[in-house]
Parts: structure tokens; C-alpha cells; sequence
């Protein structure tokens, strides 16, 4: 079946809602749009889209992937017209392309995400504090954490999951953590807990909850190159 494979925000007036209820809302965007989807077949038919990577609560995200299949051909510029009128505030479609039966599922293929931490220190005094706590760090070659998983608890490498150092960069009090987290097939680590490691473990001057997440990729990075799942051909 022809599908499209959509570039979409989750923006901060959505923050909060769960991926679950982000899929719903745009089932919901789809139908109204009155695009011919298609359905699986069976006793409980269900719309035929798939994800890259479910995004967490409280994160937002300036490149989030869906491909949609549809039962006959529609051109990108349809479906991205269509769906912009129906689709709710914090949710914008930023790019489109037309995909073939033959390209590899989104999931299966996704093995990179970038992401921001906005952290706002309480003071400018904190700065030092903040860059040696990231330093130490990247200096760090095993980081022990116990990860939450649906089996129960699991205790992981944190460097096993990080494509590189943290970056640190600040405005003022602002600061900005740049992660790059890997995707594999046993799984992945939240920002979110990188974060509480650098705070519980490494004496970052801040909460553990300070931290406003915001996802800035989705990639498929390979030996020679990282591109975008819109660029797989």
C-alpha cells in the first residue's frame, strides 16, 4: 500500500499529554481530514500508522515520525494541506514525503535521538558548579543507574546509551544540555534520567525535576552517515 511519512512537532501547549493521547489526537486529525487511511483487517480494525519513537511526558519535540498508509495513492501535498486544517494547536506539520510499501518501518530503522535540557540555575554563581558537574561527568567512564523497565528494575550503563559527551552551554543562569541517545534494540535510556544521574551523582546545582526536555532529532546513524528518516530512501 502507498503511505506517507510525515515530520511533526509536539509543541510546549502539549508538553504534558501522553504518547498515547498524542497518537489518538492524530487518528482523530485523520479522520476529520477524510483521507482514505487504511485499516487492518480482523475481528478490531485499527488505522494503519506507526511511530519512530514514542516520546515521553513532558517532552516536546521539534521532529517526531509518522508513516500513514493509505488504501489509495495521495500526494504529499494533499495530505499535508488536509491535515493542517484539522489539526488541534501544538501539533504542526513540518515536512512530507511519499513512501512505498518497501520502506523499512520507522522503528525498526530509528536509532538515534537529540534532545535539549533547558535548566535554569538558581543563581549565575552556580555556572562553575554546573560545568565541572559535566565535566566529571563525560570524565566518567561507567555510570551505574537502575532503570525502570516493564519487567522491573534494571541497573544499565548510562555511557552505554550516550553517542557522545554531554555538551554545556549557557545565557546567563540558562543552561542548555545537548544529549545524543541511542536507540537499541535492548532498549533506551530517558534524557530525563541522564539528567537525575547528573544531579544525584555528579552534584549538579539544580532539582531533578528542572529540566525542560526538548527532543531535536530522530536519526538513523550508520558508519558513514547520519540522516533524517525523511532522507532513507
Amino acid at each position: 500500500m502507498p503511505k506517507t511519512r510525515l515530520e511533526l512537532t509536539k509543541e510546549e501547549e502539549i508538553r504534558y499529554i501522553s504518547h498515547l493521547d498524542y497518537a489518538r489526537t492524530l487518528e482523530r486529525t485523520i479522520r476529520r481530514a477524510n483521507l482514505p487511511v487504511a485499516y487492518s483487517e480482523g475481528f478490531n480494525p485499527h488505522m494503519k500508522i506507526s511511530f519512530a519513537s514514542a516520546l515521553a511526558v513532558g517532552v516536546t519535540s521539534s521532529a517526531e515520525y509518522l508513516d500513514i498508509e493509505w488504501k489509495e495513492p495521495v500526494d504529499s501535498t494533499t495530505v499535508i494541506a488536509c491535515l493542517t486544517q484539522c489539526l488541534p494547536t501544538g501539533i504542526q506539520i513540518r515536512r512530507a514525503k511519499e513512501a512505498t510499501e518497501k520502506s523499512p518501518a520507522l522503528m525498526a530503522v530509528v536509532n538515534l535521538a537529540t534532545y535539549k535540557l533547558l535548566v535554569t540555575l538558581p543563581s549565575v554563581a552556580m555556572l562553575d558548579k554546573a560545568y565541572e558537574s559535566t565535566e566529571r561527568f563525560n570524565r566518567t567512564e561507567h555510570i551505574h543507574f537502575v532503570k525502570e523497565t516493564p519487567k522491573g528494575k534494571k541497573e544499565v550503563l548510562i555511557k552505554d546509551f550516550l553517542l557522545q559527551d554531554l555538551k554545556l552551554s549557557n545565557n546567563g543562569n540558562e543552561v542548555i544540555i545537548e544529549a545524543a541517545i541511542k536507540i537499541t534494540p535492548t532498549g533506551s535510556i530517558k534524557p530525563g534520567d541522564v539528567f537525575s544521574v547528573l544531579v544525584d551523582q555528579f552534584s549538579f546545582p539544580a532539582g531533578k525535576e528542572a529540566a525542560l526536555i526538548h527532543r531535536t532529532g530522530l536519526y538513523i546513524a550508520g558508519q558513514d552517515q547520519v540522516i533524517t528518516p525523511l532522507e532513507l530512501s
